[in-house]
């Protein structure tokens, strides 16, 4: 049986995920690293050590949900904290030629996928008397771009859910935290979006230390370590070279 409390992390296969499943550890929770990739999620948790669970899941699935919060309860400790980390985008494509497939997708893993998992352990939160749901956004969120309807709809909705979310939880134990990153650099989330390493290497070209996934981590760590009375509702955090979504300076050749 778990002694520690527990701390689930969605989409922990890589980037954020991995980077805050490590953080979470080190914060002394016992984390529930869920993941479709499970190759992936077993090295994590023997890097971490005893203080980690892999689990699969794909958040856009009920029944693999169901079955994280099942594997969940049988660890036996209080649940405290859910990270839902789970997302992404898919394409550049302009509103009049958008991929229905490529929306469908995204509104199912980041604003769907969030709903499940959040239903699922919503319980288990409250029963503990102390939860944290922290949700990772995006400052697509709430600043559209050309090329981005489908992937801002569905952040934008995702916010929406987390808003709701913490209204309809008002005097109830548990917290609802929003973290919404501008640019991160991490190894796959641009690549799974433009499928090309070229243009992935020109989003970043001469950005002076973009942000990485164990900033956010961190973000994310401070904001649910804080004491039990403290709700920070959004946390917005970009990299200094980028003043806003359109603003980024870049330092020439």
């Amino acid at each position: 049986m778990v002694q520690k409390k527990i701390a689930v992390v969605t989409g922990a296969s890589s980037g954020i995920g991995a980077a805050t499943a490590r953080r979470l550890a080190a914060e002394g929770f016992h984390v529930v690293a869920a993941a479709r990739r499970v190759d992936r999620l077993e090295k994590l948790v023997a890097e971490i050590g005893p203080d980690a669970t892999a689990i699969a899941c794909d958040v856009t699935s009920a029944e693999s949900v169901t079955a994280l919060a099942a594997a969940v309860e049988e660890l036996g400790a209080p649940v405290a904290l859910l990270v839902n980390n789970a997302g992404g985008a898919r394409g550049l494509d302009p509103v009049e030629t958008g991929s229905v497939d490529d929306w469908q997708w995204m509104y199912d893993v980041n604003v769907l996928g969030t709903l499940r998992v959040t239903k699922a352990l919503l319980p288990a939160l409250e029963a503990g008397g102390a939860g944290t749901v922290v949700t990772v956004g995006s400052t697509a969120a709430f600043t559209v771009y050309e090329g981005g309807g489908g992937y801002t709809a569905a952040k934008h909705a995702q916010n929406a859910l987390v808003g709701t979310l913490r209204l309809e939880l008002a005097g109830r134990p548990v917290r609802v935290i929003e973290i919404d990153p501008g640019m991160v650099k991490t190894e796959e989330f641009s690549l799974n979006r433009l499928g090309d390493p070229a243009k992935v290497d020109a989003i970043y070209a001469g950005v002076r230390e973009p942000l990485v996934a164990d900033d956010i981590a961190d973000c994310i760590a401070w904001a649910a370590t804080r004491p039990q009375h403290v709700n920070v509702d959004r946390l917005v955090v970009r990299p200094i070279a980028q003043a806003a979504q359109h603003k980024v300076a870049r330092e020439q050749d």
